[in-house]
């Protein structure tokens, strides 16, 4: 069944999809009144009927409330900025497996190095890109990319998390062998290619994050964070 997200809580029972979605549902998809679709709002899943369609509003009554598909665990993933369109495909691997909200990060090692004001105008594509993968795979809401920021502004706000974890290639702990909070917030922090300086590392140590071992193979940039977010969601029951 077709899902959208709305921005906005229903109205008389109904929510009201405008923009791209209304003109998608009627022109794209060829849908008629009384067809049915999933919306989306605030972490729940409504089933609709379609009473209403036009390029400029859909009208889509309520008929039943589903239970959300989201995680109980809110996992945001802090991602050292990879080369060419590596970050691409952990978002959208990243949205599929269950993560909240991407971060890029810029770490020592990145190689790719934009400035912040031209890789904002890359977010459009990549929240873009975390939109189609949230429909696709049946989230319950679209997890933002956020702009990049500092590792050390990184370090702080993972702090403020119930756990923060960075994947660090010189050791650490298995996941199972740490205590995941099942319901509360997770960060997880992931270097680019080649990893984290060792005074970064240690840095992160001392703001309370757990290393995290993910095997003796060395995974590349971008297999690592979708392992670690599988493991997680698997250990607390959400996979």
């Amino acid at each position: 069944m077709p899902r959208f997200f709305s921005a906005e809580p229903p109205e008389n029972g109904a929510f009201t999809i405008t923009g791209d979605d209304a003109r998608h549902i009627g022109r794209s998809l060829r849908m008629a009144v009384g067809d049915g679709i999933t919306v989306c709002f605030g972490r729940r899943d409504f089933l609709c009927r379609l009473e209403k369609i036009s390029d400029g509003a859909v009208i889509a009554k309520i008929i039943s409330e589903e239970n959300s598909k989201e995680p109980s665990v809110s996992l945001t993933l802090y991602q050292a900025l990879p080369k060419a369109d590596k970050l691409e495909l952990i978002i959208q691997k990243a949205v599929e497996l269950g993560a909240l909200r991407i971060v890029p990060v810029m770490t020592r090692r990145c190689v790719a190095r934009p400035e912040k004001a031209q890789f904002e105008k890359k977010l459009t594509r990549l929240n873009k890109i975390s939109a189609e993968a949230a429909k696709q795979s049946g989230r319950g809401i679209i997890p933002e990319v956020s702009g990049i920021i500092s590792f050390e502004e990184c370090l702080r706000e993972a702090g403020g998390l119930d756990l923060s974890l960075i994947c660090y290639e010189k050791g650490g702990k298995r996941l199972n062998e740490i205590s995941l909070p099942e319901n509360g917030s997770i960060g997880v922090i992931v270097g680019s290619e080649g990893g984290f300086e060792a005074e970064e590392a240690e840095m992160a140590l001392e703001s309370g994050a757990v290393p995290v071992w993910l095997g003796d193979r060395i995974l590349r940039c971008e297999t690592a964070p979708l392992a670690a977010i599988s493991i997680i969601m698997n250990l607390t029951g959400n996979m």
